[in-house]
Formats: C-alpha cells, sequence, structure tokens
C-alpha cells in the first residue's frame, strides 16, 4: 500500500507497510515507512450555522397537524412543545410550530428539534430520531490522535487468498472539550494503542476507506462511560464495530466472521459514512 501522511483538526493517518518476517504477530512491530507524504490539513466541519437556520434548512412547516405524539417530548403534536424559545431565535419558532423532515417526512415540534440538536455536537447535520436519516454531515467527538494503517502478508482465518490490513489507533489522555461530557475535565485512554485487522481485499480495502472518512469526522471513538469496566471520562467505540482479534474469535472480536464487513459497512452507513462519500471526496480531489 501507498505510504500516506494525512491530518484532519488533528486525525492523523499514516499508511505503512509492515515487514514481511511479521507474519506470527497478531501485533506487529512498526514498519519502515516508504515514500511518505503529508497532504495538505482540511478542516471536515461543516461552516458555523445559526441553530435555527439548521432547522429551518431541513424542515418545513406543516399546515396540517398529524394526530400523533412528538417522540421527542412525548406530547401530541396539537399540543405546544414543552421547550422554550429561546432568547436569540427568532418568533417564527413557536411551541406550536410542527415541522417535517424534507426527506423522511418525519413530523416533530420544531423547537424540540432545536432542543436536540443544541444538545448535540451542532456541527450543521441532523438526524431523525425516528428513522436515523442523517442531513447534513454528521460529525463526533472523537478526541485528537492518530490512525496508523499496515499491510501484512499474512491471512485472516475466513479469507485465506489475501493479506492483511492492520489499523493502529492511538488516542493520549486530555481534556474534555464543550462537546463532551464533562468539560474542562481530564479522559482517560485505556487499552491504547488498539490495533484491529481487515482482510486486504477488495471489500476490506472499501472498508478501510470508509474507516478513514469515520476517523476525519471523529466518528469512531468518544468519551463516555465504559460498559465493560463502568469507568466515566474515557474514551470509548462509538458503535462502529472492529475485529481486535487477527487470528482468533475467542472474545467475538476476531476471525472467521463472514458477515462482519458487511455488518460494518451498515454500522457506517448508520452514522452517514457510505460510498458517496468517496465519490464526492474523488470529485472534490479532480477539481
Amino acid at each position: 500500500m501507498a505510504s500516506i501522511l494525512m491530518s484532519a483538526a488533528g486525525l492523523g493517518v499514516r499508511l505503512m507497510t509492515a515487514p514481511f518476517s511479521q507474519r506470527d504477530s497478531s501485533m506487529p512491530t512498526k514498519g519502515q515507512a516508504s515514500s511518505v507524504k503529508r497532504a495538505k490539513r482540511q478542516s471536515r466541519t461543516a461552516p458555523a450555522q445559526k441553530p435555527e437556520e439548521v432547522i429551518k434548512k431541513y424542515m418545513e412547516e406543516v399546515p396540517v397537524v398529524p394526530d400523533e405524539d412528538c417522540i421527542i417530548c412525548m406530547e401530541r403534536l396539537s399540543c405546544p412543545s414543552g421547550y422554550e424559545v429561546p432568547a436569540e431565535c427568532s418568533q417564527s419558532l413557536q411551541p406550536s410550530t410542527v415541522g417535517k423532515l424534507t426527506k423522511c417526512a418525519h413530523t416533530f415540534h420544531m423547537l424540540c428539534m432545536l432542543a436536540m440538536y443544541n444538545n448535540g455536537t451542532k456541527d450543521g447535520s441532523l438526524q431523525c430520531p425516528s428513522c436515523k436519516t442523517i442531513y447534513g454531515e454528521k460529525t463526533g467527538t472523537q478526541p485528537k490522535g492518530k490512525m496508523e494503517i499496515y499491510s501484512i502478508p499474512q491471512s485472516l482465518p475466513g479469507h485465506p487468498d489475501c493479506g492483511t490490513i492492520q489499523i493502529i489507533y492511538n488516542i493520549p489522555p486530555g481534556i474534555q472539550g464543550p462537546e463532551h461530557p464533562n468539560p474542562g475535565q481530564p479522559y482517560t485512554c485505556r487499552g491504547f494503542p488498539r490495533f484491529c485487522f481487515l482482510p486486504d481485499n477488495d471489500k476490506g480495502r472499501k472498508v478501510l476507506e470508509l474507516l478513514k472518512v469515520a476517523w476525519t469526522r471523529r466518528l469512531i471513538f468518544t468519551v463516555g462511560t465504559s460498559s465493560t469496566t463502568g469507568e466515566p471520562d474515557t474514551v470509548i467505540w462509538n458503535e462502529i464495530h472492529h475485529k481486535t482479534e487477527m487470528m482468533s474469535n475467542v472474545s467475538g472480536h476476531g476471525y472467521p466472521d463472514p458477515n462482519y464487513l458487511d455488518n460494518v459497512l451498515s454500522e457506517l452507513a448508520s452514522q452517514g459514512v457510505t460510498e458517496d462519500c468517496l465519490k464526492r471526496d474523488a470529485q472534490g480531489s479532480a477539481m
């Protein structure tokens, strides 16, 4: 694989080739970098928009209110939202204003959607709380770190006809930002660096490219409470499953697993990371 060094919002991605002698290790030592190139730093963060503008961009007011509940506040849509109009909001959004999302057509109090948006990353995107359709480009709260990618000639169980792609994620401890659960407090990083594996075939390489998009959008990790140890304020996985065992599947996080690549493609799509992202990036690079 070509060796490329990319950086976006402090999230480095480094591609290397591991030495052939590392066949028998599931956690190989770093190989020599070959033809490492530095790309220009590019921000994938959407331009700052006022929260009210985001709501109006993806929702349109309905003239006839449906006879159903708003699943955000659990009140009838015919009743006012329980949320108050923020001081910075115009008078066009009132507690009784009901809107529908432009693609999936699910309806909510627009003030409820505004409250949901203000409680999130405020990145210019919306996600329907009913069907999870994403509007705009979703970004996450992953702390700064580094993603390294290696090529290993050894095959994974269940994929005898190809080598292996090894991904190494490394995130150091730091201080939580305003997007995290406890801003200003430290967060820990247990178990880093984390080693993950993909088959080096067409579908595995497609997953890799999408994982790189998810990484630059800060979607692979987040800061929260560990489901295994109960530790709060620590870096945890963020609903995109990885295979962390190379030569066994004792924990369920290894190979063979014939459904894994399709499953992770579905998980990436649920975060708004699809092949369309790769096509847009390719078109943008060609311009």
